[in-house]
């Protein structure tokens, strides 16, 4: 892909096996050892904390989006490079995808549910036609990917709506498939979406 500024969704918990903050810590330096930036949510708990953490000592340039009311909690990330308040969670969203060119799912709870969904779904419509991984650290996604196949296998979605996404068991996965996406090849033009 031409475009190097990447979203990065992932879990704000810090007590989650020690392998998910190894995973998104490479994942962080390997983005910035690769030319790419990093849009985030800002804060400085759990995978997105190490994965800006890496990505930022790697020499990667950050952007944080976080909402009024999460950054009055004091969980707000001062080693951002340019740093945006929301009135709330559907602003942040909105900002998160302006700002960025792909899209990253690391693992997480229901709130990167949300977001990356909405990153899918909005490609599948031809709002967009980012890279979107989900990074399936110790088979965290494996239960949604068998999910997301049967919306696919029961024709609630398109037969080609799995080439919307890619999922990466490894950060090395993740950067290789960013390095080699074309934003000028759709899965859908238009209204091939609601063709069966």
């Amino acid at each position: 892909m031409t475009k190097k500024r990447v979203c990065v969704f992932a879990s704000s918990c810090d007590y989650l096996e020690d392998s998910y903050y190894k995973a998104a810590s490479e994942l962080g330096m390997l983005l910035a050892h690769n030319g790419y930036e990093m849009v985030y949510g800002g804060s400085k708990l759990g995978l997105m904390w190490a994965c800006a953490g890496a990505l930022k000592q790697g020499g990667g340039k950050l952007y944080g989006v976080m909402p009024e009311k999460l950054n009055d909690c004091g969980v707000s990330a001062n080693i951002c490079d340019e740093f945006f308040l929301t009135k709330g969670m559907r602003e942040r969203k909105a900002k998160m995808d302006a700002l960025s060119d792909a899209v990253i799912a690391l693992p997480g709870g229901f709130g990167t549910l949300e977001e990356i969904a909405e990153i899918i779904v909005q490609k599948q419509l031809c709002y967009n036609n980012k890279a979107i991984v989900f990074l399936n650290t110790n088979g965290f996604y494996d239960k949604l990917i068998d999910f997301m196949n049967e919306i696919i296998r029961q024709k609630f979605a398109n037969k080609d709506a799995s080439k919307i996404y890619h999922i990466s068991n490894t950060p090395q996965d993740v950067i290789k498939y960013l390095n080699s996406y074309n934003p000028e090849i759709r899965v859908f033009e238009k209204e091939s979406y609601y063709k069966r």
